[in-house]
């Protein structure tokens, strides 16, 4: 099995692992965040339809909802980036400015 560009830990919380590979998180019918080592955002682009196209491209898709992550769609999600920060991406609150929110500067 191939290493993945991310870890989980605990409930809600997914690690960046590896500065090359952009992370694209689906949660459900949400709006899509994109991490990379440069930090956090909603992404805007297209999503490649297979892994292949995503790996070509320096992106991973993750399911939140996949039986591999999470096994369920989440309200809050902790994301820990590689540019030292852990954000805190609230579901509820989409569309708002407290969508995606610092939670913990300098978490290394």
């Amino acid at each position: 099995m191939a290493e993945k560009n991310f870890i989980t830990s605990g409930r809600n919380t997914i690690i960046h692992k590896i500065k090359k590979f952009d992370l694209l998180i689906i949660n459900g019918d949400h709006p899509i965040v994109i991490v990379s080592h440069r930090g956090i955002g909603i992404y805007k682009g297209l999503i490649p339809e297979k892994r292949s196209i995503a790996k070509k491209a320096y992106q991973e898709i993750v399911h939140v909802e996949s039986s591999e992550i999470f096994s369920e769609v989440k309200t809050l999600l902790f994301i820990q980036a590689l540019d030292g920060r852990e954000y805190k991406v609230d579901y509820s609150k989409t569309n708002t400015n407290s969508f995606i929110k610092i939670h913990q500067d300098n978490y290394i």
